[in-house]
């Protein structure tokens, strides 16, 4: 039971980590870039803008927490890499869905916002996130 507590310890401080990364790059665009902020058309260029780096701060973020998660393991196999990137996916698609879609908040989007308008990078973040403990195993082992 340990390791996988320190599992969801890794994955919550980076999950946190990634989404404020993804939050402080909007407001820098709108801010030092003058991008346009969201208003009720929709999200706004200093968002759109961000989107494909997405993908970028969750492989590096996710790559870096489960190596952290990794090297404490006592013997850190491929598939327990494979597992954590399973479920570390697995939380991110339904935490996702209530965070982002359910809940209604100024930030929330649509089913169809969130799922098909923001293809291809939502599928690459959970891409990312399911890679990132497989990259992370093999800097660990390296």
């Amino acid at each position: 039971m340990q390791p996988f507590l320190m599992s969801m310890f890794y994955f919550w401080i980076c999950y946190i980590l990634v989404t404020l990364v993804g939050i402080l790059h909007t407001v820098f665009n709108i801010y030092v870039l003058k991008m346009k902020p969201m208003d009720e058309n929709g999200m706004g260029e200093a968002y759109e803008n961000t989107k494909p780096w997405h993908p970028l701060y969750n492989i590096i973020l996710f790559s870096i927490f489960v190596w952290l998660y990794i090297n404490g393991l006592e013997n850190p196999t491929l598939t327990d890499a494979l597992i954590t990137g399973g479920i570390w996916t697995l939380i991110c698609i339904v935490f996702d869905l209530f965070a982002w879609v359910i809940v209604k908040h100024p930030w929330s989007l649509s089913f169809k916002e969130f799922y098909a308008d923001y293809q291809p990078w939502i599928t690459l973040i959970y891409i990312a996130i399911f890679a990132g403990p497989i990259a992370g195993y093999f800097f660990v082992t390296a």
